[in-house]
């Protein structure tokens, strides 16, 4: 049992820093710095864009629904 709890502590500790990392690599709800020059006016650009944040989303909402049962369940086991 202790070998399981041990893996689920590592699988969580990597989980924290994956969603920390997909937490920051995703832009802000703002237009940013690229809406200045105009080079994200392109429609390539704005499609590109659109479909990485949406992976990038979507991966933190898996990472984010991870982390909470992982939380959950180490608790629970250590009572």
């Amino acid at each position: 049992m202790e070998i399981l709890r041990i893996m689920l502590t590592v699988i969580f500790i990597l989980d924290c820093g994956l969603l920390v990392v997909f937490v920051l690599m995703q832009e802000g709800k703002s237009a940013g710095l690229g809406a200045i020059s105009g080079s994200s006016d392109t429609y390539w650009g704005k499609n590109k864009g659109r479909s990485r944040e949406a992976n990038l989303v979507k991966l933190t909402k898996i990472l984010a629904i991870l982390f909470i049962v992982l939380a959950a369940v180490l608790n629970i086991s250590r009572l």
